[in-house]
């Protein structure tokens, strides 16, 4: 039952719609992030091809797919930006290879070695959010999916692949994208395939080399920070 007046709660997908509405600026969906909890002995850990190989051998599975430092490194690469920085990140989403999908707080301060973030996304995924230490705010969360609900309805929608044919040189292309509209890109947080996003608008690629993802998203954050001036 709504309460008195008619009015209902804001919802998780009313709340993300409203962070990324105010003003121009990015949303960052990181596809495929392989961030995958099991039980190792006695504890929940992120299971990670170096520290892990004994079990991930014993369980038959490729030790190419779980590789969380590519998401850390991506991570790390969006929230230091200026761009990020001068508050023009609206959003950031990781979609797991499991198919979770994680909400980021742009606002949020990722641990910079890679032992401590594994044990945050261990606690998270556990959790399902992280609170701020000094406050009521989650700065990491998981929602419901699919992503595509907490998007903006007239959002540009941009997919990353070497393999497109529509090859671009980056701060051309983002000089050209409207101020008027928020855009969403999407970058693969693995070590070798293609991002599954059959909902972008068009993929291009941004060099005729394979780049790691977290280079991708320092051209796409150094192209908009050129763009709109900021140091």
């Amino acid at each position: 039952m709504p309460p008195a007046g008619g009015l209902r709660p804001p919802s998780e997908q009313d709340e993300e719609e409203e962070k990324i509405a105010k003003g121009q600026g990015v949303v960052f969906v990181l596809e495929d992030a392989q961030l995958e909890v099991a039980q190792v002995g006695k504890a929940y850990v992120l299971l990670n091809c170096d520290d892990h190989a004994t079990y991930i051998k014993k369980h038959k599975k490729d030790p190419s797919l779980y590789r969380p430092d590519i998401c850390h490194q991506a991570l790390l690469s969006i929230l230091d930006s200026p761009l990020n920085k001068a508050g023009k990140v609206k959003a950031i989403y990781l979609r797991t290879a499991k198919n979770v999908i994680i909400s980021v707080n742009p606002k949020v301060r990722i641990p910079r070695t890679f032992r401590r973030f594994c044990g945050l996304m261990a606690q998270l995924l556990q959790k399902l959010s992280i609170r701020a230490t000094n406050g009521p705010d989650k700065l990491m969360k998981v929602i419901k999916g699919p992503v595509t609900k907490y998007l903006p309805l007239d959002c540009t929608r941009l997919g990353f692949s070497w393999a497109s044919d529509k090859k671009v040189a980056i701060h051309e292309y983002v000089r050209g994208l409207p101020d008027s509209k928020p855009v969403v890109f999407v970058v693969g947080a693995f070590a070798h395939g293609k991002i599954d996003a059959p909902w972008v608008d068009t993929n291009i690629a941004i060099s005729e080399y394979p780049l790691s993802a977290a280079y991708v998203l320092a051209r796409i954050t150094n192209a908009f920070e050129q763009k709109w001036g900021i140091v």
